[in-house]
């Protein structure tokens, strides 16, 4: 027991006077610091690189690497090699936040220099803004001594594909944004600091994924129509990839108007559907969809749809009509339809020729077939070669006239079976709801008698030819809009043979 005590303290005793003799050399002569001239992320590993030179000081022993904030070091390792100019150090902290570190020489036993100069890592972050389509990096800014900052520059890989810098950058600068990118890939970034001379420090390396909403790449106007009701419906088809279904739907009236959001409808199924029940149909009015990102803000348009408005004048015993030509489908206009409700409901009458905008009817060839109180028209117009394999339609703004009631009666007709004039019947610019037609001669005895409008009086009562001579008739008829005319005459009967 005696002895361990002896080695105790005579332990004790050397280890004082080692430290005495330490304290008395580093306060008389302590060590030079060395000077820390770059700290370096290895992007790939995370591990920091460190580059010093030598203490100018004598019987250096080690140099001691020290993480530094607010004034203090906390040791990371001693390099026991006094010729050691660098360092790597494992720790992948610099792969998080910046850190400052300092360095410095040390004498045995334990005597160590002041801190060198402070350098701090940098640290860079990306941020992406999928509304806007860009890419923000920003980092901290890496000292400018001992090795001057020239600048920094920005390298990016897209899937792990080579690096592509930016341009250059000021030793000012602390952010770049990249403007375009290709959506669902992985992007990484380096920041690197240039120094004179020729040397570099890099940053960790940070990656985002441009994971996001994919747009449509192409939205299709189907059609403006009007519908049964005189609204405006509209119909949009859209790229069935897209992953937005949140659309804004404008307006604008007229050649001199401007677009306003007039909807925000959501697509089903790929398409969108909207019914203006507040359009004027008498004027052309225009839409296009726009779909909207997370951000509410339009990544793509469609063409323009726009509604035809049908107008109609009266020249003569012609109907004119005249429309605007349909805008505008990705395809072409392939013809246009005209049809025609004289009473018994919508026909189709003629089929016109894609660039006419203007088309006369004449009353003679359809007003045997008026029935109604009203002669209605629409144009409609069809889409051929669409892209998309779309084809559109869309039917005009429907107009009305009056039908044309003429009723006119000759007074001389020639029954004498030579083919010409050998008829008697009044002549209708119309079909009537009802007519009746009496012939009689003078004494009032009838000769003929009809409710075909269509019937004609050949001269004769009962197959016996009448004489020359004067007869009369009456006529009474109801007509298409509804009017009862009643009429009476005379009627010659000239005899050539």
């Amino acid at each position: 027991m005696k002895i361990f005590h002896f080695y105790i303290i005579f332990i004790f005793i050397i280890f004082w006077s080692g430290n005495a003799f330490s304290q008395i050399n580093c306060i008389t002569d302590p060590p030079l610091p060395p000077v820390l001239r770059s700290v370096s992320v290895d992007s790939e590993t995370g591990n920091t690189k460190f580059r010093w030179t030598l203490s100018p000081s004598s019987d250096i022993a080690a140099y001691i690497l020290y993480s530094y904030k607010n004034g203090d070091g906390m040791p990371i390792d001693t390099i026991w090699d006094p010729t050691a100019t660098s360092y790597t150090s494992s720790s992948t902290a610099s792969k998080y936040f910046s850190i400052s570190y300092v360095v410095t020489a040390m004498r045995l036993p334990r005597c160590t220099s002041i801190f060198s100069n402070v350098i701090n890592s940098i640290f860079e972050q990306v941020a992406i803004d999928t509304c806007k389509k860009k890419i923000a990096v920003s980092w901290n800014s890496y000292p400018s001594y001992p090795e001057k900052v020239t600048g920094y520059t920005v390298l990016w890989s897209v899937n792990s594909d080579t690096f592509t810098e930016s341009e250059n950058l000021s030793a000012l600068d602390t952010s770049y944004v990249l403007n375009e990118f290709t959506i669902d890939a992985q992007y990484c970034f380096v920041v690197r600091a240039n120094l004179e001379p020729g040397e570099i420090s890099t940053s960790n390396k940070s990656c985002i994924s441009t994971k996001m909403q994919r747009p449509p790449q192409w939205i299709n106007a189907d059609q403006a129509t009007i519908n049964p009701k005189s609204e405006i419906a509209i119909s949009f088809t859209v790229d069935p990839l897209s992953e937005i279904d949140h659309f804004s739907l404008e307006k604008e009236t007229g050649s001199t108007g401007t677009f306003q959001e007039i909807s925000r409808p959501v697509s089903v199924g790929g398409k969108v559907y909207y019914i203006d029940i507040k359009a004027d149909t008498g004027l052309v009015n225009y839409y296009r969809l726009s779909a909207l990102n997370s951000c509410n803000l339009p990544v793509i348009t469609s063409n323009i749809a726009s509604n035809i408005v049908l107008s109609l004048e009266r020249s003569a015993n012609n109907i004119v009509l005249s429309w605007n030509p349909y805008r505008s489908w990705l395809g072409t206009i392939s013809s246009y339809k005209l049809f025609i409700n004289s009473g018994n409901g919508f026909k189709e009458n003629d089929v016109i020729s894609a660039s006419d905008t203007f088309f006369v009817q004449g009353y003679q060839q359809i007003m045997y077939e008026v029935t109604g109180n009203k002669v209605c028209f629409y144009i409609d117009a069809t889409e051929t070669g669409n892209p998309h394999g779309i084809s559109g339609e869309s039917i005009s703004s429907e107009i009305c006239t009056s039908p044309t009631e003429i009723i006119t009666v000759p007074n001389v007709f020639t029954p004498d079976n030579d083919l010409i004039n050998d008829l008697f019947r009044p002549v209708l610019s119309f079909t009537p709801q009802e007519y009746h037609l009496i012939i009689s001669d003078r004494q009032s005895s009838i000769l003929f008698e009809t409710r075909d409008y269509l019937a004609s009086w050949d001269g004769t009562r009962n197959g016996k030819p009448q004489p020359q001579g004067v007869f009369l008739w009456y006529l009474k008829l109801t007509t298409p809009s509804g009017k009862v005319i009643s009429k009476t005459g005379t009627i010659t009967i000239i005899r050539t043979r």
